[in-house]
């Protein structure tokens, strides 16, 4: 699998095709011929797309590695299995092995292909284990070694084991059968789940050997270190020489003048001069390279033909081809330069910084970019569809625009896009930079202002635009500003497009129009109308009308001030407000000033004996609810009571609804009242509208942090909708929260955060799959394993922080507690666990 575009990796891709990228002065896809002839495969089919004639120039034929390669260009990107079919002709009938030619490996392949004999396996997947599962296919594998199930790319909750997919397959010819001819289709995402469906024989091999995906910048500068300290067997070109302080390959005709500052592992390519007092320390140096007198190169890989001048200090950085470095220039950390660039004599290069070919930084100049935001986010930008960080600090005006410019060329030139924002000023600072990057890739924007989310997913539904995107203060750290995406049908930006966008964002290859095909900025004038419209014509408002609430409402400073009053005048409310005004200083409350806000609201509706109260977050997705009686309801107790009403009012309109994984069973209690099923959705707010939109039946969706759904107006939670919602279920039972809440059954559900490192956290989810095999339980997010019918253990991973939570719900409060003791100690032991 020779066809990558190497996109992750530029700048150094810019003129080589991934597959040729030099791993110790060896291309990656030569080493990767090395290994299969190795392992007694002299057969090869490359299969080529993106700079072909780089891949066929350099191996031809194959006979000069002792091979047989044959070539087999794609007119089109079919995807990884389609590109197999399209060379379906020169397979025949012979099981065949699949290997991509750009990873860094040292797997023995022979043992793979005589278990795959073994087994009597059609298709045999090689797997592993790394740190962080989450940009592979995690695979799940009995005991036996058979398959079964495949995940690709998943998100934490989705992440069940640390076993991931190498991207190397032993396959029968037969499963050639299942994928179409020259239409896209990806082994990943099609073939093995259809593999699965029809119970094909299909095998995992676990490698212990080494393994890496050069998928990006740091893993290709990892993969070399990890060389160099004999992590992986490899071969190295050159005389090996031993000195006191380490060891050095040299390669042909090569000329040091002395190594006494040497020290690590140093690799020299052919043809190399090397000066007086030159200090290398765990460093590549290619072909037909000068590194001038007292030059300092540290933890560094450069590529062949690249000048270095006296006194010039390199460290951990990766330099390309034909590369001049002038006198005492000094190049820091995590820099990447393409090829044929000058860096000036006393130029000084700060870390995390990319070239692109041709470039020329002066002598004595001083370059720098945004180097927090870069620092930070050098790999991966967003978490699920938002990106977030530190609020004029990791958010800039320079990152605005990059990031908008990097969505615009996603989005494609000429399309129009909605934007919003809260009150902060940070966030107006970011929308206006989020423009400015849009409409310089050709976008036209319509700008709504100051709005909540569920109005811009309401305008998205239009039909009217190819994306949207809002800005705020984060609801949870008062020092961050978020940057929320979406897609052209309002719901949140897809992971395959998120990755997108990061791809061009990191790559820095996102088009400029031209002047006259810059982008326009609108600003629409009828948005509010148009959402309150569709709002009021979603309610009975004269069943509300008739009741005449007194309600309290919070508004904590929020968007919700500009509409939701003008609304519930219209549904012949009483309403007192509290914090009814826009104020961008406390859009964040810490837990103290949350807890004296609920008590102030508390007060307020029973001293003046309203029917109920409600806060709401200043974004207006989600709320809380005071009953009548002052009590705050929590999150899982406030969703079994609207469940509750909502189906006491439309049970004979119902069948289904749907609520997180991690919801109590209260609400399957009450669901089965009324013969309802309840369908259990991802613990995440994508995961509620993605039940919605795929299933027309399920007319509801409850969430667990105070987010609700009503499908007849919206397919996301809206928060100011949910409270006339509320008030008009109430109207329509004739029932008052806290009179539902007293004759509701009763399950105790508690939970627990337990810290766990990033890269633990797989191996814990693998160990709770495999502890859960024979027992009752649900993978949809996370492993929940069922004790009895309504004893219930959830162990979920965290998609953000270093944590797994753990919920515990039972009928017995005493058997929660024994079992989040029993599963906590599971949990610390698993990630304390040694393995081999």
């Amino acid at each position: 699998m020779a066809g990558g575009f190497g996109t992750r990796l530029r700048p150094l891709t810019m003129n080589i095709p991934k597959p040729m990228v030099p791993i110790v002065n060896i291309p990656i896809m030569h080493r990767i011929i090395t290994l299969l002839k190795k392992n007694g495969i002299t057969d090869i089919i490359a299969l080529v797309y993106y700079q072909p004639d780089v891949i066929m120039n350099y191996f031809k034929d194959g006979k000069d590695f002792g091979v047989n390669i044959t070539y087999v260009k794609a007119e089109a990107d079919f995807g990884t299995a389609g590109s197999v079919k399209n060379a379906e002709n020169f397979i025949g009938e012979d099981e065949f092995l699949v290997i991509s030619g750009d990873v860094l490996t040292d797997i023995d392949l022979s043992k793979a292909i005589e278990y795959h004999h073994d087994k009597k396996s059609k298709a045999t997947i090689v797997i592993t284990r790394v740190k962080n599962p989450l940009p592979y296919g995690i695979v799940i594998v009995r005991d036996s070694g058979e398959i079964i199930r495949f995940l690709e790319k998943p998100s934490w909750g989705e992440v069940f084991s640390d076993t991931i997919n190498t991207g190397i397959y032993v396959l029968d010819p037969s499963v050639l059968e299942f994928i179409p001819y020259k239409q896209e289709f990806d082994f990943s995402k099609n073939l093995f789940p259809l593999l699965l469906e029809k119970k094909f024989p299909f095998y995992g091999y676990i490698a212990e050997s080494y393994w890496r995906d050069i998928g990006t910048l740091s893993d290709y500068l990892e993969a070399h270190l990890d060389c160099l300290a004999g992590q992986v067997e490899i071969e190295i070109k050159g005389e090996r020489i031993e000195t006191p302080k380490g060891v050095i390959y040299v390669g042909e005709n090569v000329k040091v003048a002395d190594y006494d500052r040497f020290e690590g592992v140093v690799v020299i390519g052919n043809n190399t001069r090397i000066g007086k007092k030159a200090k290398i320390i765990n460093s590549v140096i290619g072909s037909f390279c000068e590194i001038e007198d007292e030059c300092e190169i540290i933890d560094s890989v450069i590529w062949d033909r690249t000048k270095v001048k006296r006194r010039a200090k390199l460290t951990l950085d990766v330099i390309g081809y034909d590369n001049f470095i002038g006198e005492g220039a000094e190049i820091n950390e995590n820099v990447f330069i393409s090829d044929r660039c000058i860096i000036g004599s006393s130029a000084k290069l700060l870390p995390n910084i990319k070239l692109w070919p041709l470039k020329v930084v002066e002598d004595g100049s001083i370059l720098s970019k945004s180097l927090v935001w870069e620092d930070k986010w050098l790999s991966e930008l967003f978490t699920e569809a938002r990106v977030s960080g530190i609020s004029n600090i990791e958010m800039t005006p320079e990152f605005g625009a990059k990031l908008g410019a990097a969505f615009g060329a996603l989005l494609g030139q000429g399309k129009t896009v909605i934007v919003s924002r809260d009150a902060d000023n940070v966030s107006r600072m970011m929308n206006r930079a989020l423009i400015c990057g849009l409409i310089s890739a050709g976008l036209n924007v319509d700008d709504i202002r100051i709005a909540s989310i569920p109005m811009v997913r309401h305008e998205l539904r239009s039909g009217r635009y190819a994306g949207g995107l809002h800005v705020r203060k984060s609801p949870v750290d008062k020092n961050q500003t978020d940057i929320i995406f979406f897609d052209s049908n309002g719901m949140d930006l897809p992971v395959g497009k998120a990755k997108a966008i990061e791809r061009l964002f990191f790559g820095e290859d996102f088009p400029r129009v031209p002047h006259d095909k810059v982008g326009t900025i609108n600003f629409p004038v009828r948005t509010i109308e148009g959402y309150v419209e569709k709002f009021l014509s979603a309610l009975n408002i004269d069943a509300i009308r008739k009741q005449s609430f007194k309600i309290a409402i919070d508004y904590s400073n929020g968007v919700a001030v500009t509409v939701l009053p003008n609304i519930l005048g219209q549904l012949g409310c009483q309403v007192i407000s509290l914090n009814a005004y826009l104020e961008p200083t406390k859009l964040t409350r810490s837990d103290e000033e949350f807890k004296k806000a609920v008590d102030e609201l508390s007060q307020i509706v029973t001293s003046i004996k309203c029917d109920v109260g409600f806060m709401l977050n200043p974004g207006a997705e989600r709320i809380w609810l005071i009953d009548e009686r002052g009590k705050l309801l929590s999150d899982n107790r406030l969703l079994s009571i609207v469940t509750k009403l909502f189906l006491s009012v439309n049970a004979t309109k119902v069948k289904k609804i749907a609520v997180p994984i991690s919801a109590s069973l209260e609400v399957d209690l009450i669901a089965s009242e009324y013969g309802i099923e309840v369908v259990r959705t991802k613990n995440s707010h994508y995961g509620m509208m993605e039940a919605v939109l795929k299933d027309p039946e399920i007319k509801f969706v409850g969430g667990t942090k105070g987010g609700f759904i009503f499908p007849e107006f919206l397919f996301a939670s809206d928060g100011m909708f949910a409270i006339s919602k509320i008030l008009e279920l109430m109207a329509l039972a004739e029932l008052k929260i806290g009179e539902i809440e007293e004759k509701l059954p009763k399950l105790f559900l508690k939970r627990l955060s337990i810290p766990c490192p990033r890269d633990l956290k797989g191996k814990v989810m693998r160990y709770a799959t495999l502890e859960s095999e024979k027992s009752k339980r649900q993978l949809i997010d996370g492993v929940k394993i069922f004790l009895d019918d309504l004893t219930w253990v959830l162990i979920l991973p965290d998609r953000q922080r270093s944590e797994v939570h753990l919920f515990v719900e039972s009928n017995d409060e005493k058997m929660v507690d024994k079992l989040i003791g029993e599963y906590s100690e599971k949990v610390r032991s698993w990630i304390m666990l040694q393995e081999k």
